[in-house]
């Protein structure tokens, strides 16, 4: 199956180089390009791609926007959008993930990366560059009221292991190792949390474990 990959930057030469690096993938193609965020958005839900790559600063509506617009939580049929970005900012990456982004990759990055950002997404996962997913939601704010849902049913302590796992950055093979559980059943205790917490993916679960503060419990900061 080939993923197909709307890319949105308003420098030519940057989509450009995006461009070779995915098209270099026998299971990549790109099917759009926009240079601003109007066009950005026309062009997605005209084209309806498996996956936008979407810079943060564009001509009108900016990443943040566009995502929202795409992939928003009124959005009824959301697209996938990835944000790939030279600006390394807390407040773009907050934004951008409460806006509907299934990823964060820096520009800087390895060519693997974004690569593999695009095919997390498409597969329905998410992924931030490694660089800034602790300090990143570390730094989400804490629930006042909460804006941190209570799960729909009562998590189990397996679960609740899980969910840190994940706020803590861990892959599923890493979750299974620790856990010593199989990578099938880490998957498995995924798909319910994400319907315990009412979430799309497991960078809202992460988000949620640091905003509801699971995360403050003693010997959870590695």
């Amino acid at each position: 199956m080939t993923i197909r990959v709307l890319l949105a930057d308003d420098q030519a030469m940057i989509r450009g180089g995006l461009r070779l690096i995915l098209e270099d993938q026998d299971d990549l193609t790109v099917v759009g390009e926009a240079a601003d965020g109007a066009e950005t958005v026309e062009l997605a839900r005209r084209l309806r791609p498996d996956v936008c790559l979407v810079d943060i600063r564009m001509p009108g509506l900016d990443g943040i926007d566009v995502t929202r617009a795409l992939a928003g939580p009124g959005v009824a049929d959301p697209l996938r959008v990835v944000i790939v970005t030279t600006f390394d900012l807390d407040e773009y990456v907050h934004g951008a993930l409460r806006a509907g982004a299934v990823g964060f990759v820096l520009k800087g990055a390895a060519p693997a990366l974004l690569i593999e950002a695009v095919r997390a997404a498409h597969a329905g996962d998410a992924l931030i560059s490694p660089s800034i997913t602790l300090r990143l939601l570390r730094t989400l704010p804490p629930a006042r009221t909460t804006t941190a849902a209570r799960p729909a049913q009562a998590l189990s302590a397996r679960e609740t292991e899980v969910i840190r796992a994940i706020a803590k950055g861990r892959t599923n093979q890493e979750i299974a190792a620790t856990l010593f559980i199989t990578l099938s059943t880490v998957k498995s205790h995924l798909a319910t949390i994400q319907n315990k917490l009412g979430v799309r993916n497991r960078v809202e679960i992460a988000a949620w474990a640091w905003e509801s503060r699971l995360m403050d419990a003693p010997g959870n900061s590695a």
